[in-house]
C-alpha cells in the first residue's frame, strides 16, 4: 500500500513540474512573439525610412545638377566677358573703362555662385539634421510603446513624419468617445515622450468605417461627429498628461481616407483607427527655402 501511495506522490509532483514548466515556456513564447512583433513594426519602419531617404538624396541630386548647370552657364558667361575684353581692346577702346566693366560683372557672377552653393550646404545641413530628428523620435516612441500588440498599434514614417496608428479596439468601444484604460495607458506613454519634444507639432487624425452611427446617439449626428470628438477626447488625454496645448490639433475625417475599400468586416475595422501624426517644426528650412 505504501509502495504505491509513494508512485503516486512521485507521479504527482512530476505532473506538477511539467505544468510549471508548461507555464514558463509559455511567458517566454508571449515575450518572444511580442519582441518579434515590435521587430517587425521596426522593420516596415526603417524599410520606410529607407525610402523617403533615397528620395530626399535624388531631390538633392536634382538640385545640385541644377546648381552645376548654373555654374557651366557662369562659366560660359565669364569667358564671353574675357572674349569681350580682347575684342574691346583690339578696337582701341579705354582699357581702364573696359577692365573695371568686365571685373565687375565677372565678379557679382561668383559672388551669386557662391551663394547658391552656400544655400544648398545649409539646406543639406537642415535636412540632415530633420532626418535625424524624425529617426530619433521614431525609436524613442517605438520604445515608449514597446509590448502593445502591432494588429492595435503601428509606427512608421511617412514624408518625414512619424505615424502612431491606433486601432478602435485599443481605444473606444463602437460608437464611444470614451477611451478605455488599456487605450489611456498608450497614451500616457505617447506623452511622456512629447512633451519632451518642443520642437513637433501632434496632429491627431480621427477615422471611421462607412458604417453610419445608430440612430439617437447623444451628441452625435453622423461619423463626421464621431471622429472629431475621438480626436478631441485623445486630444485632452494628451494635454493633460503633459504636452503642451499649443502644439496638439485634433481633427476628424470621418469615413473618408479609409486603408481599404471592401466593404468587408476585416476592411472597415482597419479603417476604425486613430493616427496621432508628429511632425518637427520646419521653420529653419523653410527661411532657407524663401530665399533659394
Amino acid at each position: 500500500m505504501r509502495k504505491h501511495l509513494f508512485k503516486a506522490s512521485i507521479l504527482l509532483l512530476a505532473g506538477s513540474m511539467s505544468l510549471s514548466s508548461c507555464v514558463v515556456s509559455k511567458k517566454k513564447y508571449d515575450d518572444l512573439m511580442a519582441r518579434k512583433n515590435a521587430l517587425e513594426v521596426d522593420k516596415a519602419g526603417l524599410q520606410q525610412d529607407k525610402t523617403t531617404l533615397e528620395q530626399q538624396k535624388a531631390d538633392l541630386e536634382t538640385a545640385k545638377a541644377n546648381l552645376e548647370e548654373e555654374r557651366a552657364k557662369l562659366e560660359q558667361q565669364k569667358r564671353e566677358y574675357e572674349e569681350a575684353l580682347a575684342k574691346a581692346l583690339k578696337e582701341g577702346k579705354s582699357l581702364s573703362e573696359t577692365l573695371n566693366m568686365s571685373k565687375s560683372q565677372v565678379e557679382r557672377l561668383n559672388a551669386d555662385l557662391k551663394a547658391r552653393e552656400a544655400r544648398l550646404a545649409e539646406l543639406q545641413r537642415i535636412l540632415d539634421e530633420k532626418d535625424a530628428a524624425v529617426a530619433n523620435l521614431r525609436n524613442r516612441v517605438s520604445k515608449a510603446l514597446l509590448g502593445f500588440n502591432d494588429k492595435d498599434l503601428t509606427i512608421d514614417v511617412r514624408n518625414g513624419k512619424v505615424y502612431v496608428s491606433l486601432a478602435e479596439q485599443l481605444l473606444f468601444n463602437s460608437g464611444s468617445t470614451k477611451v478605455d484604460p488599456k487605450g489611456v495607458n498608450a497614451l500616457h506613454k505617447l506623452a511622456s515622450v512629447l512633451k519632451e519634444q518642443d520642437d513637433v507639432n501632434v496632429l491627431i487624425e480621427g477615422h471611421t468605417d462607412d458604417v453610419p452611427i445608430a440612430r439617437g446617439t447623444v451628441g452625435m449626428q453622423d461619423n463626421w461627429d464621431l471622429s472629431v470628438l475621438r480626436a478631441t477626447e485623445i486630444t485632452r488625454i494628451l494635454t493633460n498628461a503633459g504636452v503642451d496645448p499649443t502644439r496638439v490639433t485634433p481633427s476628424g475625417r470621418s469615413k473618408y481616407v479609409p486603408l481599404e475599400t471592401a466593404k468587408t468586416k476585416e476592411a472597415r475595422q482597419k479603417n476604425r483607427r486613430t493616427e496621432i501624426i508628429l511632425t518637427p517644426k520646419l521653420d529653419e528650412l523653410f527661411q532657407i527655402l524663401e530665399t533659394t
